[in-house]
């Protein structure tokens, strides 16, 4: 089956001079074909986001890194997702999401490739860059492709719960896949998983995803992306190396100052631009923006779960990676099912109910690890870990629904790509914060100071599940709604 012409917004003929087909010209077979290609993509993007956690006690045999370069390994993958998932959304908007889409995952598999090779943590930290400038790609990218080829609500609202379950099951089961691969092949194993499907998907885009673009084509933001990149990583580099080398040393200055600046300078910049690569109007809406809060509260805490618990596991306990990772197995479990019921609550009684329950699952698997760590007992932390996946898996839908209430279409794109940048920022940040606090507390010897060291982290993420219970209630109150409606009112044009 050949590619189809170039379709666009506005309808007429293609890049290429030919009629183009409007969405509904697709046959239901074609539609779900492509929908499968963007729901891989979004599965290898999110099983990287977490496969390589179970694979760190083995990196640090063999390449020797720090807490610090264990924290690097990670981030370095997920503040570049996080900075550039706006951008790339936008490039696809502008020279062709299908485009775009099959250069994301020929880069995605370009940077696995280096990152299996790399002799060094620099060149693995680096490399990892690589790969996620090919990630950044896919998500935003894909779901513009989703919302092209499904244009009706009903066909659209089912299949981003499609996509949706794709973003839980890739993250659920990294930390499974990457155990049995590190056991049988090594760490570099796990960036040898991704390479051929992504290779694979590229190809299948090629052959069956339509060509789209948006008729309205701004130019990219590169101020305001410089801008959200220097904010971001100083912001996390400061967290890791402060308990390395202190808060007032001049490594840390260094990253915290210019982090600063760029906060400062970030909103008159974006003010001043018509196509903003953030359009602060977006947070006058109390739901959008309480979404945004609870999106990177939950991704901190099972980004910084799932650091320190591969660290506990292996270092503490002494299992192996495989074992390790099938400890994790009643998470990806769990995260499945509480999709599936949240989904059912938010369309029965409504999100902020979805979100307390979510919310007390996380408080309750923090509360039961931190009871188990110092102990053998294997029942109370299995139950852990799925509590945290019915808790992650129960926040995912209800704050998508609740971050696009009220917003306008024409703009839904757009505020799409800020939550799922949210989403990323959370997971980086959880896994900064959790890591210093550990190295903060373990001193040089983590296996014997593990279980107090981590007892700060266990109790913040108690927190973090009290919080998306009040802030759900917030986000859903009257007033939060009207809130909502005035935002969406002020981007109407005449």
């Amino acid at each position: 089956m050949s590619a189809e012409p170039v379709v666009t917004a506005g309808g007429g003929q293609g890049a290429g001079g030919g009629r183009v087909p409007s969405p509904a010209a697709l046959s239901p077979a074609r539609k779900r074909l492509v929908l499968a290609i963007a729901c891989m993509s979004t599965f290898l993007v999110n099983l990287d986001n977490t496969i390589v956690n179970v694979a760190l006690p083995d990196i640090r045999t063999q390449l020797r890194p720090g807490v610090a370069g264990l924290q690097w390994i990670v981030d370095s993958y997920l503040l570049t997702l996080a900075s550039l998932l706006i951008l790339s959304g936008s490039l696809g908007d502008r020279f062709g999401r299908r485009r775009v889409f099959g250069t994301g995952l020929v880069a995605f598999a370009a940077g696995s490739l280096l990152s299996s090779l790399a002799p060094s943590t620099g060149w693995l930290v680096a490399f990892r860059v690589v790969q996620a400038v090919g990630a950044s790609m896919l998500n935003p990218v894909g779901m513009s492709i989703i919302g092209n080829v499904f244009p009706q609500p009903q066909a659209r609202a089912r299949a981003f719960g499609v996509w949706g379950a794709a973003v839980g099951l890739g993250m659920a089961s990294g930390p499974v896949l990457g155990g049995v691969l590190v056991q049988a092949c090594g760490w570099r194993s796990v960036f040898w998983a991704g390479i051929p499907v992504a290779l694979a998907v590229a190809v299948c885009a090629r052959l069956f995803v339509p060509e789209s673009r948006s008729p309205a084509r701004g130019g990219p933001d590169l101020a305001g992306q410089g801008l959200v990149l220097v904010l971001l990583a100083g912001v996390v580099f400061t967290i890791i190396e402060v308990p390395r080398a202190g808060l007032w040393s001049p490594r840390t200055v260094l990253g915290a100052v210019p982090a600063v600046l760029a906060a400062v300078a970030l909103g008159p910049v974006e003010r001043r631009r018509r196509d903003p690569l953030i359009d602060f109007r977006f947070f006058r809406s109390v739901p959008f923006t309480t979404s945004m809060v609870i999106a990177v509260l939950t991704y901190a805490a099972i980004g910084g779960f799932l650091f320190l618990n591969t660290l506990y596991l292996q270092d503490v306990r002494g299992y192996s990676p495989s074992r390790a990772g099938l400890y994790t197995l009643p998470m990806a479990v769990g995260t499945a099912v509480g999709a599936q019921l949240s989904g059912r609550l938010v369309r029965s009684r409504g999100a902020v109910v979805a979100l307390v329950a979510a919310g007390l699952c996380v408080s309750g698997a923090a509360l039961l690890t931190m009871a188990v760590v110092g102990t053998r007992s294997s029942v109370p932390l299995l139950t852990g870990y799925a509590l945290l996946g019915l808790g992650f898996g129960g926040a995912n839908t209800p704050v998508n629904n609740t971050a696009m209430a009220g917003m306008p279409r024409s703009r839904a794109g757009v505020a799409g790509a800020v939550a799922s940048s949210s989403r990323q920022v959370g997971q980086s940040l959880g896994v900064a914060v959790f890591g210093a606090i550990v190295a903060a507390g373990a001193g040089g010897d983590l296996a014997a100071g593990f279980a107090r060291a981590s007892v700060p982290g266990w109790l913040l993420i108690t927190g973090i599940g009290v919080a998306i219970t009040v802030l759900g209630a917030v986000a859903s109150s009257a007033a939060a709604q009207r809130s909502a409606r005035r935002t969406a009112a002020g981007f109407e044009e005449p």
